[in-house]
């Protein structure tokens, strides 16, 4: 069983949380109805993410094999053969399709929204798998972009209006992540003096300025979104507070990538770091408080 949940890549399913932000912040978490409406949109797009994960690693095998963490995965050692990888995918498309099918009752009018995102996501991470993740800064912008078709698609599920500046700051978020990894990548190749198509239109001051840039935006874009007209009508002026825990965190995470060189990816960052950890408790306790205890 634990071959079968690594070649689904199951760890990576906490990424699709971020369907669950529409409804957490309008306050609209305890609403039982459209959290079952939030869980059938995050377990849509893990099935989705799940197939394209199996995709990507059938058709990097022989890559995967000479990767000394990568040779690992089910497929580059062996563990699960292609012929079943192959079903497993069918399955999860099948399943995929069968859920939407049966969506259509509870979902309504939003149906066919929410199902022209997951279609675009599957469409452009197959462009990406197969032709897309070997193009400088498109790579990263794709990733960015599966971020924002979650919200998007937890937003079309729920029938909960998003911001354009919401959209925009879970863009520059996810762009600060994938630029951080991309860095990551550059150090390991220097230390290993292996690299590989991806990174050919990168390198590390390059990463350093595109990461710093991120920062920044999503900074301005977050400090945009408390002072947005909705934002202050729900949350008054105290919403505008929480900004000092999101600049400490960025800060912390520059500090860990550029000064300490950290090399891991930023997801890995920030199981690890305990500064970082307790900003993100904290924002979070403060946005808990303002909206769900007033």
């Amino acid at each position: 069983m634990t071959k079968y949940l690594k070649l689904l890549r199951v760890e990576q399913w906490v990424k699709n949380l971020f369907v669950f932000a529409p409804l957490f912040f309008s306050g609209n978490i305890t609403n039982l109805d459209l959290l079952a409406k939030s869980i059938f949109a995050f377990v849509v797009f893990s099935f989705t993410a799940s197939s394209i994960y199996i995709v990507n690693d059938y058709s990097d095998i022989e890559s995967d094999r000479k990767h000394p963490d990568k040779k690992n995965r089910p497929l580059a050692s062996g563990a699960i053969r292609k012929p079943v990888a192959i079903s497993v995918f069918i399955a999860l498309v099948c399943s995929i399709i069968l859920l939407i099918f049966f969506g259509q009752h509870f979902l309504h009018r939003d149906l066919l929204k929410f199902s022209a995102v997951i279609a675009f996501y599957f469409v452009m991470n197959i462009a990406y798998t197969f032709r897309l993740k070997h193009v400088a800064i498109i790579d990263v912008c794709i990733i960015a972009i599966g971020f924002v078709l979650r919200v998007s698609a937890g937003g079309y599920a729920s029938g909960i209006y998003i911001s354009q500046w919401a959209i925009l700051l879970t863009f520059v978020l996810a762009l600060v992540l994938a630029i951080g990894k991309r860095r990551g990548e550059l150090i390991n190749a220097q230390i290993s003096g292996k690299t590989r198509r991806a990174l050919d239109g990168y390198n590390v001051q390059f990463a350093d300025i595109a990461l710093s840039i991120s920062c920044t935006l999503a900074i301005i874009c977050y400090l945009m979104f408390t002072l947005s007209p909705e934002v202050q009508q729900k949350f008054h002026s105290r919403v505008f507070y929480t900004v000092f825990f999101v600049v400490f965190a960025f800060l912390r995470y520059l500090q860990q990538t550029l000064v300490y060189n950290k090399t891991e990816s930023p997801t890995k960052i920030i199981y690890k770091d305990r500064y970082i950890q307790v900003t993100l408790v904290l924002w979070l306790a403060a946005f808990l408080l303002q909206i769900y205890f007033k």
